[in-house]
């Protein structure tokens, strides 16, 4: 069936719709440089509510398989594709990308000209966006949600893994393969909702990681001074929305850029080991870096090609963030690391070591 991707500014593209719902699909529009990872993308709960472009030309050529997944459903409000294969081919494939995305719901629009698509959100900025069966000319998308993470965070405390660490893994909407990088490394992990955060200091971990989410960190400006006086306590890694929630709550500031990172292949710099690694990003705001210098916060990575800052360190306290996805669901595993060396704060913090 026919369809149209309106733009805000104007912009009409045509393409073929697939299934979802009758009615038009309204969201933010970011697009994906990855080659591999649709699944991952689909279901990381950091996409709620937007309309991804793929970028590359060809999706779905391995499938959905059942281990790839960041949670349990995808999150992203619709798809667009140049094509989407019916064919796959992958030893742990169970379903046709189109077959997965049709059970949930989401529609794709695909046969539309990405290339233009893309080109135009990285000289215009991510924008609103909407999929109709009808065109419609006089009508500009404007709708874009930035409070998603208020429908991605759990509802009640849950507990993982057996190890003798034990950390509270805060979820603003957290992917899966987070939590499974900490129990690999031999941790009991309680995830916990946003709204019951006040239940760390009962649940005595012995550190705490602010997960990813989705939407703009100031939407959770009245959880600031709660979530400092949580990391000013504990070793804590903040992860992506996590990292941002730190900043802010020490009194920097963010901005929104303007097209995002979303890839595999975004190059960072340690400023510690002067070591350059690739990361996998998905986020729309940065920490200000001149907002730093009020606080005592100090950039520990930053991004080689637009120099935004990639994570940071505190001058006293035992605080680690990292704008990228150190998990690397999809992407490189360079930066895995920044979990051992988390783990290496709590141990010390614990006094199983002398120091990290």
């Amino acid at each position: 069936m026919k369809g149209y991707l309106h733009l805000e500014d104007g912009s009409v593209y045509t393409g073929e719709i697939e299934h979802g719902s009758s009615q038009d699909i309204s969201g933010e529009i970011v697009f994906f440089t990855g080659m591999t990872g649709y699944q991952e993308v689909l279901t990381d709960p950091s996409f709620k509510n937007q309309i991804v472009v793929f970028t590359y030309p060809l999706i779905g050529n391995y499938g959905i398989n059942s281990n790839d997944v960041e949670s349990l459903q995808p999150h992203v409000k619709a798809v667009v594709m140049y094509e989407c294969t019916d064919q796959y081919s992958h030893y742990e494939a169970k379903h046709s990308l189109k077959e997965y995305l049709q059970k949930w719901n989401i529609p794709i629009i695909h046969h539309i000209d990405t290339r233009s698509v893309v080109k135009k959100i990285r000289h215009q900025g991510s924008m609103a966006a909407t999929i109709s069966k009808e065109i419609k000319k006089e009508e500009q998308p404007s709708t874009i949600y930035e409070d998603g993470v208020f429908e991605v965070t759990s509802s009640s405390i849950e507990t993982y893994g057996e190890g003798e660490k034990h950390i509270v893994l805060i979820d603003f909407g957290y992917k899966k393969s987070i939590l499974t990088s900490l129990v690999n490394r031999g941790c009991k992990v309680t995830t916990i909702p946003l709204s019951m955060m006040n239940k760390v200091v009962e649940l005595d971990p012995d550190g705490v990681v602010l997960s990813n989410g989705p939407g703009n960190p100031e939407m959770l400006k009245s959880y600031f001074s709660q979530i400092k006086q949580i990391v000013s306590s504990y070793p804590t890694l903040g992860i992506c929305l996590g990292h941002q929630l730190i900043s802010l709550s020490f009194g920097a500031k963010t901005k929104k850029l303007l097209f995002g990172h979303r890839g595999a292949n975004q190059p960072v710099l340690d400023t510690k080991t002067k070591k350059v690694f690739m990361t996998s990003q998905n986020h729309s705001y940065v920490v200000i870096g001149e907002s730093l210098k009020q606080t005592d916060l100090i950039t520990r990575f930053y991004n080689i090609n637009d120099d935004s800052i990639e994570g940071l360190s505190h001058a006293t306290l035992p605080i680690l963030t990292a704008q990228f996805h150190p998990e690397a669901h999809p992407g490189p595993t360079d930066s895995e690391w920044i979990f051992d060396e988390f783990l290496d704060l709590v141990a010390v913090a614990k006094g199983d070591i002398l120091y990290a």
